[in-house]
């Protein structure tokens, strides 16, 4: 298991494989959402981090009819990875300190300068982290 999945599930106090699976879920969003250029980097800088979003890239994604009236009424975005990670099992404040843990990992990894640039080109995620 890789340091960044034990650091998180020790940091936001939950079990090592569903902080894993969110890890992947929301670093998978930033590479779906966030400014190519800088997420490419970051990902790539943190270790671990590009297998978790192979493994868990799109999982928790609302498929089919469902994903179609979720982007309809606005269910994407941030918002929408809240609740696909809501729908995993995690609270908000679970949510919030996972997002945390994960940013300040991805500074000692990629840089500061990096990172903010990331989370700047997501729309509404500096709320959070």
């Amino acid at each position: 298991m890789s340091d960044l999945v034990t650091r998180v599930a020790d940091a936001v106090g939950i079990d090592a494989a569903l902080a894993e699976k969110a890890i992947g879920m929301m670093l998978g969003f930033l590479q779906r959402e966030a400014a190519d250029g800088p997420v490419a980097k970051m990902i790539e800088a943190i270790p671990g981090a590009s297998d978790l979003v192979a493994k868990y890239n799109g999982e928790g994604e609302s498929k089919g009819l469902l994903g179609s009236l979720m982007s309809a009424i606005g269910g994407g975005g941030v918002m929408g990875l809240g609740q696909q990670l809501m729908s995993q099992g995690l609270g908000m404040g679970e949510i919030t300190g996972l997002a945390k843990e994960t940013i300040a990992v991805a500074r000692e990894h990629a840089g500061a300068d990096v990172v903010d640039e990331v989370v700047a080109s997501v729309p509404g995620l500096s709320q959070f982290v």
